[in-house]
């Protein structure tokens, strides 16, 4: 009783923290039983093993608050010097900051006077994307692709796949997708193919290339396990969505 008397109240906020992470970040099912079950020391242990690594992360609350201060900079700067290169360099922060609507009008801004410059105009493809707006997607990737099928490590194909996909062009987004997955391995790729493969009423295919991602994890490093546990858990529920094996 001498330890649970010391730990009492630290035991219980322990394992508060730890279960507000669990909710945040999701991780295996298997570390919400270690929290209750082993209580304090459970929540001690998940702390070490998943909260303190994730301690990096917080590197990304400072480069936003970085890129914000050189945004209000840069809004500045454009009213005196509206130069390609500024509006190109606010756009990108921009869509780093997942202001799509935004970077799209700065992208329009650079590209005008330069429209052989293939970097904002893939950038506005990827905002368009976001922005559900694949007609306008599909010019942009088009554009950058004709003049470089491996732009962004074959990123750009890809997309323009999804693009393709979501504008009723099915045959040209199949043929894109099989192109981009045969030369890379991102787990956008692989999720947006089986999207595409479940609106066709493909499942079986479907379930293939959702289960490629899931395949990756065991290889990966903890590291890249933690970036990629978004995609893990879209193909998790992409899975659960399909119909069931007969």
């Amino acid at each position: 009783m001498g330890f649970l008397s010391f730990m009492y109240p630290w035991g219980i906020l322990l394992q508060a923290l730890a279960i507000v992470h669990f909710i945040r970040r999701r991780p295996e099912t298997i570390w919400l039983y270690v929290i209750f079950f082993l209580g304090p020391p459970g929540a001690l242990i998940y702390i070490a093993i998943e909260v303190i690594p994730d301690l990096g992360l917080l590197r990304q609350s400072f480069d936003a608050f970085g890129r914000r201060k050189r945004i209000s900079h840069l809004e500045a700067v454009v009213l005196q010097n509206p130069s390609a290169g500024n509006f190109e360099e606010l756009g990108d922060l921009y869509l780093e900051e997942q202001k799509y609507a935004r970077a799209r009008e700065c992208y329009d801004k650079a590209i005008s006077p330069r429209t052989n410059h293939p970097d904002p105009i893939y950038r506005r493809g990827v905002a368009a994307i976001h922005l559900s707006d694949f007609a306008a997607a599909v010019l942009d990737l088009e554009h950058v692709t004709s003049r470089d099928a491996k732009y962004d490590s074959h990123r750009a194909i890809a997309l323009l796949a999804h693009a393709y996909a979501n504008t009723g062009r099915t045959g040209q987004a199949d043929a894109l997708f099989r192109q981009a997955t045969e030369l890379s391995t991102l787990s956008e790729t692989y999720f947006n193919f089986a999207t595409f493969l479940a609106a066709q009423r493909r499942p079986e295919e479907a379930r293939q290339w959702a289960q490629a991602i899931l395949a990756k994890k065991p290889m990966m490093p903890r590291y890249l396990q933690r970036r990629e546990r978004p995609w893990f858990r879209k193909a998790t529920a992409l899975l659960k969505s399909l119909p069931k094996l007969g």
